[in-house]
């Protein structure tokens, strides 16, 4: 006779199983190559990556650097941007801080594995890119949103003592994007200063994600803990190859950290990546020698497209905007909208203009929507025009 016999399904880990996925995947997904659509959902310089900076990946093709290299990255690289960092803030930052990762958002995963266990929390500044959340929750911790607040003149605002009484016993770091991604909000030097030292009060890291940090439209840079901080304090930049040099889909970045957390850093690469793609490692070399000005150059043509979609989206009744100080966001509130997914799919049926919903940057972009406006003035004006009158 046969034998019924039970069989158990396998499981994965319910921290995983739980994840959501990007509600701006949502919205583009289904209309990812439609001729009819404006695509402004994604986060991404419309440039290509300079010539000269393909051109030494070519070359470093020819010179077979096709192998294993170095966990934190080549020596090269390693020296070119401690030389980068030192000069961009004006005081030393030595290799023994620098480790290569595979992208911005490797860096952010390998910051999470080093820092939360399970039950941990990280006090995370938003509305934020929604990754930068959920990297604590694949680690099983716990991902605690402070919101930033508009005030009477629009201009986004933290409030430091809602952000400090977040953090408890199990805070392990506070997580702050400035500039931000996608508020375009940038932190004053004095609150930098501020909540490092608070962090270092109650033994809490620092993680500063600054991957638009030259993308800033009244200074040379945005302000940066880096400026000011001794290299032992608790503190984690992130920095990435793919805005400031338009190198998105090269997938390189780094982390500035204290000089105790290279070995560390060394073996997470070793089990995540084994190291970052060597070729790719010496394009990243000449683009940091010799880019200022290309990025010099794409931060005034982004500085024109902001003024551009500030002052039409400005001028319409259902919207309510500030002007962005960094980064190349529009992210704005539209009267009577409760719910930005939808509203979001809503604009594609009727304007043919893709925006990123702005629930998709937590509980606090609610009632926001997100214009990525790295791309062609053309562009951008007939996306506009589509726009006014559903925003009317």
């Amino acid at each position: 006779m046969p034998v019924n016999l039970k069989i158990a399904s396998p499981k994965i880990r319910h921290a995983i199983d739980t994840l959501d996925g990007s509600l701006i995947r949502k919205v583009a997904e289904s209309n990812i190559g439609r001729d009819d659509v404006i695509a402004l959902w994604f986060g991404e310089p419309n440039e290509a990556t300079p010539d000269f900076i393909k051109q030494a990946a070519v070359a470093a093709l020819d010179d077979d650097h096709v192998f294993y290299a170095q966990n934190r990255g080549i020596p090269p690289l390693r020296e070119a941007l401690s030389d980068y960092v030192t000069k961009l803030h004006g005081r030393p930052l030595g290799i023994d801080r620098i480790t290569v990762t595979a992208s911005g958002m490797n860096a952010i995963m390998l910051v999470s594995e080093v820092l939360i266990d399970n039950g941990d929390n990280m006090v995370v500044v938003g509305p934020v890119w929604p990754n930068c959340r959920q990297t604590v929750q694949v680690m099983g911790g716990e991902a605690r949103q402070i919101a930033l607040r508009p005030d009477e003149n629009g201009r986004w605002q933290l409030d430091m003592d809602a952000l400090f009484d977040a953090c408890d016993e199990r805070t392990r770091a506070v997580f702050v994007n400035s500039p931000g991604n996608p508020t375009g909000w940038m932190m004053s030097a004095a609150e930098q200063r501020a909540l490092l030292d608070e962090c270092k009060r109650r033994g809490i890291y620092v993680i500063a994600d600054e991957v638009y940090i030259r993308l800033a439209y009244d200074f040379p840079k945005a302000p940066s803990f880096l400026d000011f901080a001794a290299p032992d304090d608790p503190l984690i930049v992130i920095n990435s190859f793919s805005k400031s040099w338009s190198m998105t889909g090269w997938r390189l970045g780094w982390l500035t950290h204290p000089p105790e957390l290279g070995d560390v850093f060394s073996i997470l690469n070793e089990f995540n990546i084994a190291s970052p793609t060597t070729f790719v490692q010496h394009a990243g070399v000449v683009a940091v020698r010799e880019g200022d000005e290309f990025i010099a150059e794409m931060v005034e043509g982004y500085r024109r497209n902001r003024d551009l979609v500030f002052q039409r989206l400005a001028a319409m009744p259902k919207v309510s905007l500030s002007r962005p100080e960094a980064a190349f966001y529009a992210f704005f509130a539209v009267d009577g909208m409760t719910d930005s997914l939808e509203y979001a799919k809503q604009l594609i049926a009727e304007t043919g203009v893709g925006l990123a919903p702005g629930r998709a940057f937590g509980e606090a972009g609610e009632g926001w929507l997100r214009l990525c406006f790295a791309s062609e003035p053309a562009l951008l004006s007939q996306a506009l025009d589509r726009l006014e009158p559903a925003l009317s």
